[in-house]
């Protein structure tokens, strides 16, 4: 599935969205810092997590299918790449 259709992406890039407008209005109403931090680590976290699967799907869409043909050598190097984006 591409990205562009992909509703869990959609589905946390609207999620970061609606924190991000919470923290706007937040600051715009003086609310206090930790209150405005914590939902600022919520938008970054939802971010983050987003950022992770397009990379995932765009490495299993590059690579996943043309890995079925390589050496197992090779499909075991690429499914470390993929593990290693854990980390992003």
């Amino acid at each position: 599935m591409s990205h562009a259709n992909d509703p869990e992406l959609l589905r946390r890039l609207r999620r970061a969205d609606g924190h991000l407008a919470t923290v706007v209005r937040m600051v715009e109403e003086g609310r206090d810092g930790l209150v405005i931090a914590q939902q600022m680590q919520a938008v970054i976290k939802a971010l983050e997590k987003a950022k992770q699967m397009l990379i995932l799907d765009h490495i299993d869409h590059h690579l996943g299918a043309a890995a079925d043909s390589l050496p197992p050598e090779v499909q075991r190097r690429i499914a470390e790449f993929r593990e290693i984006t854990k980390y992003l």
